[in-house]
C-alpha cells in the first residue's frame, strides 16, 4: 500500500498565523465488493460522504455529494448557506439517476470548514447521518458530531447503554441522510481555531473496526497525518474491514508569529 501524502497550508486566524496539514485515504475493506464511500479533502473544506442503497445506488450518492461540494471552492461559497445549496442540487441529482430509484438510496456527511467571521477564522462541523469527526484537543479525543440513528436515540433515551449500541440488530439504520427526499440541512458545531488540534472526519467502517481509544492511540503515534491515517487503515483491515473505510485527518501546527 502506498503512503499516503501530507498537504499543507498557512493561514491567518486571531492574529496569528497556523499551518493546516491533512491527508485522506479510503478503501473497499474485506468484504465489500465495491467502494461506496467518497472523501474530498483541499483548504477550506474537509469532508467524508458514506453511501447506501442498491447496486450502485450509494456509490452514486456519495460521489454526487462531494462533486457538488467540491465545485463550491470554484465559486468561493463554501460556507453554510452554499453547503446546503448544493445538497439540494445532491437530492435532484440522486432522483434523477437513473440507478437509484431505491428509497433506500442515499449517503452520509460529515467534515469540518473554514468559516470567515470578519477577518477571524473558524472551524464548522456538519454532519448528516452517523459518519463522525472527532477532535483531539490537549490529549483529549472528543466525537464533535452526533450521530443522526436509531441507536442514539436509543442512548440518548437511557434504553441501551453506549456498549450495547454496537451488537444492537440496529446498529446500521441511520435516521437522516442526504438521498433522493427533502434535504434535512446539516447540524452544525462551531470551534475556534487552536493549535494543536487534530481532527478526524471517518466513516463508521473505521469506527466499526477502532474504538476511541485506538483512534487517539493512532494519533499519538503518528505526527504526520499521512502516516496516521495510514495506521488507522491498516488497523481496520487487521480488525476485520468489515466495510468500506474513510478517513481524514486535518491538524493545526504552529501559532508563533503574529500577523499584526
Amino acid at each position: 500500500m502506498a503512503e499516503t501524502t501530507t498537504k499543507r497550508r498557512g493561514i491567518d486566524a486571531g492574529g496569528r498565523r497556523f499551518q493546516l496539514e491533512w491527508a485522506g485515504v479510503t478503501d473497499v475493506g474485506l468484504r465489500r465488493d465495491t467502494n461506496q464511500d467518497s472523501f474530498f479533502a483541499e483548504y477550506p473544506l474537509f469532508i467524508v460522504a458514506d453511501g447506501m442503497g442498491g447496486h450502485a445506488g450509494g456509490e452514486i450518492a456519495s460521489q454526487r455529494t462531494i462533486a457538488r461540494l467540491e465545485a463550491l471552492l470554484a465559486e468561493g461559497q463554501v460556507n453554510r448557506p452554499g453547503i446546503e445549496s448544493a445538497l439540494e442540487l445532491v437530492v435532484g441529482d440522486i432522483a434523477a439517476h437513473p440507478e437509484t430509484t431505491d428509497e433506500g438510496t442515499g449517503t452520509t456527511l460529515t467534515g469540518v470548514f473554514l468559516e470567515a467571521d470578519g477577518d477571524d477564522l473558524h472551524w464548522v462541523a456538519l454532519n448528516i447521518g452517523d459518519s463522525r469527526v472527532y477532535l483531539l484537543r490537549e490529549d483529549r479525543l472528543v466525537q464533535v458530531t452526533t450521530d443522526h440513528s436509531v441507536v442514539q436515540e436509543l442512548i440518548a433515551a437511557g434504553k441501551i447503554s453506549p456498549d450495547e449500541a454496537e451488537g444492537h440488530p440496529y446498529s446500521n439504520v441511520i435516521t437522516r441522510a442526504v438521498g433522493a427526499s427533502e434535504l434535512t440541512a446539516p447540524d452544525y458545531v462551531t470551534i475556534d481555531v487552536r493549535a494543536g488540534d487534530r481532527f478526524v472526519i471517518c466513516s463508521d467502517g473505521l469506527t466499526k473496526e477502532l474504538t476511541d481509544y485506538g483512534i487517539q492511540h493512532f494519533l499519538n503515534e503518528n505526527a504526520d497525518p499521512g502516516a496516521a491515517v495510514d495506521a488507522m487503515l491498516a488497523a481496520a483491515l487487521e480488525n476485520g474491514g468489515r466495510d468500506n473505510v474513510t478517513l481524514v485527518i486535518v491538524q493545526v501546527a504552529g501559532d508563533s508569529s503574529s500577523t499584526e
